[in-house]
């Protein structure tokens, strides 16, 4: 079977791609590898979610960013919102290694990048998390990342989630919506939706 992007596997011949890519009105700079989401390019479905944030309504505090990969979601929204700290976590070390090559790259560094599942080596509380979460790994692995997401928030704070329609985003709405009482669509595009909770 071939290597997940949400395994590791330290033998997995290296191919280096490094892109310029404009996310929030910054121009940054990304290297991919193999073994990691999304390789070639930012995917559609986290361009379409660092786009829709809106921070007007999320409280002071920090960001999470489950399942960051090379680091799109979140190293976007760090260079967007300088004042706030960004907690990036992933179970693929490989791309956690890019994310941390791509924070520097970018001169990031109100970061803080490194291994966890989900949120099990997680242990602060955040005005917004994030996550593009990974269909592959199931969705009990997805539906952990929607509502476990409730005991990581701020009061008040928001979590926002793409995920495709075809890949179960009514479900997550459903999911949002007993576990937050309340969820918004703020976007769709192309099949993939944008998903918000207010943690009230």
């Amino acid at each position: 079977m071939a290597n997940q992007y949400f395994e590791n596997s330290s033998d997995l011949e290296h191919e280096l791609k490094t892109f310029d890519f404009t996310l929030r009105s910054h121009n940054l700079k990304f290297t991919s590898d193999s073994g990691v989401f999304s390789r070639q390019t930012i995917d559609f479905g986290s361009r379409v979610l660092i786009e829709a944030i809106d921070f007007s309504n999320v409280p002071n505090g920090d960001i999470l960013d489950v399942g960051c990969g090379y680091g799109p979601i979140g190293l976007s929204l760090a260079k967007d919102q300088a004042s706030r700290q960004v907690t990036m976590t992933d179970v693929n070390l490989r791309a956690l290694d890019l994310a941390k090559k791509n924070a520097q790259t970018n001169q990031i560094d109100n970061v803080k990048i490194f291994e966890s599942n989900m949120y099990e080596q997680v242990d602060a509380k955040f005005a917004l998390i994030v996550s593009n979460p990974p269909i592959r790994a199931g969705k009990e692995v997805v539906s952990g990342i929607i509502s476990e997401a409730s005991k990581y928030l701020l009061p008040s704070g928001e979590v926002w989630i793409v995920i495709q329609k075809k890949q179960g985003a009514p479900s997550a709405k459903k999911l949002m919506k007993e576990t937050y009482g309340n969820v918004e669509v703020v976007t769709r595009d192309k099949g993939y939706y944008i998903l918000k909770s207010k943690l009230i």
